[in-house]
């Protein structure tokens, strides 16, 4: 049974540890801001503030649960060097806290990791091996390695100095907004969950914890919801910073106590997140800390108008092209470009006819392909494959109207 096996709660994460935690770290972390989204507050109704870890030195919160317990290592284990298994960002703060204590590190990483964390880690002088299909296949690697070769293995997320460390994130937040009703944190370990509601719980029980898993990673909603330990077989999800596949076990203890709610958001809503928080709040944030803005979007959870809400935004570490994919699928979908095939009679002033007809219509040709030798056409055929800068969903409604008129034959891709 779970209760056999998991440690009580408050054997779990004190106040005092998260506190002595937040000093520990102090003059290296960043403290980082909490601040008014009037923008998605008027698209709500409540008031949202966001906490932007996005904008730590590493690029996310991890930082501070991996420095908290190097630093509480002792000068023998310095000595010897540290071993990590991360999809990036835990990698990135054991990493930077390493070379802070100029001692070595080795980083396991699943071999799908995105370049931009790869190099980003071993920038930081770090050693990285990639090994396995996900996170958990590079953690049972890493597991073996640390043995083979005697280093110490910092835990990304089952460990008390680095949830500690993640606690300090709470403490900011409620230091900062004095009259928090909600908090929405990311999960994938359930550490940064598990330390911020360790810090807010024991400050203010009233204030709501809920916690945002993503649909293809569901193993810690499953398992909160049937209260026991249910890990998936695989995950799939761009949200890699949070695509764990097996349950920490002492943490679902903790998160069953103290998280009042979890829900889940799929990567169709993480990536809407993730543009709208680029173009309207112009901050670059991963889709893991993109979920608790999603979650709020598409009304995951029911909250009061003018409710207090905090959002972690836990990273920023984006892979370049999964935000350009998350891009041009966001623009298509919000109707401000269209990819149309077109058949034309493959004769000298065709294609002007055409450009003519999208013209009067304002549309914007951003790219163009002609074919006129591919075997699946009839003879003397063409087929065009445009994009379109167009203007909404009206004006491309009015863009195929003019095309059905003028009796062209055409499919949109989508």
């Amino acid at each position: 049974m779970l209760e056999d096996r998991a440690p009580k709660v408050d054997e779990v994460i004190e106040l005092s540890e998260i506190v002595q935690a937040r000093r520990l770290i102090s003059d290296v972390v960043a403290k980082t801001p909490f601040v008014y989204a009037p923008l998605l507050s008027e698209k709500t109704g409540a008031k949202i503030f966001l906490k932007k870890e996005n904008l730590q030195l590493t690029g996310a919160y991890k930082i501070r649960g991996a420095f908290n317990k190097i630093a509480s290592l002792s000068q023998e284990e310095k000595s010897k060097g540290v071993v990590a298994a991360s999809a990036g960002n835990h990698a990135q703060g054991v990493g930077y806290s390493a070379r802070h204590f100029g001692i070595k590190a080795v980083i396991i990483m699943p071999e799908a990791t995105p370049l931009l964390k790869v190099t980003g880690t071993k920038a930081l002088g770090a050693e990285v091996i990639l090994h396995g299909d996900n996170y958990d296949e590079a953690y049972a690697y890493a597991l073996k390695y640390a043995k083979d070769n005697d280093l110490t293995f910092i835990h990304p997320f089952e460990d008390k100095k680095v949830i500690a460390g993640q606690g300090t994130v709470g403490l900011e937040m409620i230091d900062e907004i004095k009259n928090l009703n909600t908090i929405l944190v990311p999960i994938g370990g359930g550490g940064l969950i598990t330390g911020i509601s360790s810090a807010i719980k024991q400050i203010d029980p009233n204030i709501r914890v809920i916690g945002i898993v993503a649909k293809g990673a569901p193993a810690m909603y499953n398992s909160f919801k049937a209260k026991k330990i249910e890990n998936s077989k695989s995950v799939r999800t761009i949200a890699d910073g949070i695509a764990v596949r097996d349950v920490s076990l002492q943490n679902l203890e903790y998160i069953l106590e103290s998280v009042d709610d979890i829900v889940t958001v799929d990567d169709e809503e993480i990536a809407t997140a993730v543009l709208y928080l680029l173009e309207k709040q112009k901050i670059i944030v991963e889709g893991a800390g993109a979920t608790g803005v999603a979650a709020l979007m598409h009304q995951k959870f029911d909250f009061k108008k003018d409710e207090n809400i905090g959002i972690v935004l836990s990273g920023g570490n984006i892979d370049v092209g999964m935000l350009s994919v998350i891009i041009e699928k966001g623009l298509i979908k919000s109707h401000r470009k269209m990819k149309l095939l077109i058949t034309l009679v493959d004769k000298p002033g065709a294609l002007m006819y055409l450009t003519d007809i999208l013209r009067d219509v304002n549309a914007n040709i951003i790219e163009i392909d002609y074919d006129r030798i591919s075997t699946k056409l009839a003879y003397g055929d063409a087929k065009i494959t445009i994009v379109l800068e167009t203007k909404g969903k009206e004006h491309q409604v009015e863009i195929k109207e003019i095309l059905q008129n003028n009796n062209y034959l055409f499919e949109e891709e989508v």
